[in-house]
């Protein structure tokens, strides 16, 4: 079950710099850390659950989390995962219920704070709408890139070389013999990344390792040459 933890300098530095807080004027950043409270997640609890109400606003802290929804099917498709900064909520604006789940992937510490007051810190604190906007932007950009690269405009093994790619940049942990992934992830997980059966994830991870373009041991996906890796996912060849 998630707990309320203390709050620490660490966490508000934390806070700070968060993708749509770190531009806001201080008072309001102060505001913001006053009203608020800090969460801790265990891995697989439920932070948003889609056409529920949602009465708080949230930022990650630390930790790492994944939206997804649901087919008509009830088979999961992840759209974002997301790291440390960033804001968890699909709509801050309007009073809908949240059209997306969220839930760590990991353990996560998360800040909250209600929608009523946070509504009312953005009346006042222009900059601060701008960087919610900002941030809601750019997802947005993300989800209409990810419709680009749908089955029936790119080959699967391309598709899943480009999110390897993304979570590489994201996540990723330079060693010796490449950059690993910093999160474990399975071939459900992959699968529900592609919309794709748990079958065809494993035949395209195989295909991939085959090519020498990842390998994976314990869960843990190293990307064994980036640029050899988007070369492949742009292009469809090898260099």
């Amino acid at each position: 079950m998630s707990e309320i933890i203390r709050k620490s300098s660490s966490l508000y530095e934390k806070m700070n710099k968060c993708t749509s807080l770190k531009d806001i004027s201080l008072g309001t950043k102060e505001q913001i850390w006053t009203l608020g409270m800090i969460r801790r997640y265990e891995k697989g609890e439920t932070i948003l659950r889609a056409k529920e109400e949602f009465g708080n606003i949230y930022f990650l802290l630390s930790g790492k989390v994944i939206q997804y929804n649901l087919t008509h099917l009830g088979k999961r498709k992840i759209l974002f995962v997301l790291g440390e900064g960033a804001l968890l909520n699909d709509n801050v604006f309007d009073g809908h219920a949240a059209s997306i789940f969220c839930e760590p992937v990991e353990k996560c510490v998360v800040f909250e704070i209600t929608k009523e007051e946070f509504l009312r810190l953005m009346a006042r604190d222009f900059r601060l709408v701008q960087g919610i906007m900002g941030e809601q932007e750019r997802k947005m950009w993300r989800l209409s890139h990810q419709l680009k690269n749908t089955v029936g405009s790119i080959y699967m093994e391309r598709k899943l070389a480009a999110k390897l790619w993304k979570l590489a940049r994201d996540f990723g942990i330079r060693k010796r013999d490449g950059i690993e992934i910093d999160m474990n992830i399975s071939v459900t997980f992959l699968a529900d990344m592609l919309g794709a059966p748990r079958e065809t994830a494993s035949r395209l991870c195989r295909e991939l390792i085959r090519q020498e373009l990842i390998r994976i041991e314990k869960k843990r996906v190293t990307v064994s040459d980036p640029e050899r890796l988007v070369s492949f996912y742009k292009t469809g060849k090898l260099g």
